[in-house]
């Protein structure tokens, strides 16, 4: 058994360079050990866990879907919205809600606190996404790459 105590995993930043998206990370998974380049599945673990911490005024990503990934989310603290195919709700401590495959959607911080998010993926292998709002694909497999007829920048249309 491998331990490990969320507080004392380092964040890890993210911010588009318009500062329209951005979160920090706490990457508990990859602290236990995931390696999340490798097609061992024992290496790779069976799913993901992350403490996501997104700052008030932004979305923490771009607005997509997955291919194959299932997306657990449990709200720890502040408040916020979540954008799915059929608009947005109200997000506050204590929600918990699930995004399967081809399900789009975006986490927002329209709120004046930081909000901090649970996130569990179930990280399977051969997984491609999709951005509805600038018709991009990422096909992640050796390299992250997107595209759109072309190689883009992952804000490419976003901001």
């Amino acid at each position: 058994m491998k331990k490990v105590n969320a507080a004392q995993i380092e964040w890890e930043t993210q911010r588009s360079p318009g500062g329209r998206y951005g979160r920090d990370e706490r990457k508990i998974s990859e602290a236990l050990g995931r390696d999340r380049r490798s097609t061992d599945l024992i290496m790779r673990h069976p799913f993901d866990v992350e403490i996501a911490r997104i700052p008030p005024g932004v979305a923490s990503c771009p607005y997509h879907s997955h291919s194959e990934q299932w997306e657990f989310y449990s709200v720890i603290s502040g408040h916020g919205k979540v954008r799915h195919a059929e608009g947005s709700l109200a997000i506050e401590p204590g929600d918990a809600f699930l995004f399967k495959p081809n399900e789009p959607h975006q986490l927002i911080n329209d709120s004046s606190e930081n909000l901090y998010v649970y996130i569990v993926a179930d990280n399977p292998i051969g997984e491609t996404c999709y951005y509805p709002d600038s018709g991009k694909w990422a096909v992640k497999s050796p390299q992250y790459r997107l595209i759109r007829g072309e190689p883009l920048d992952y804000y490419d249309g976003e901001e």
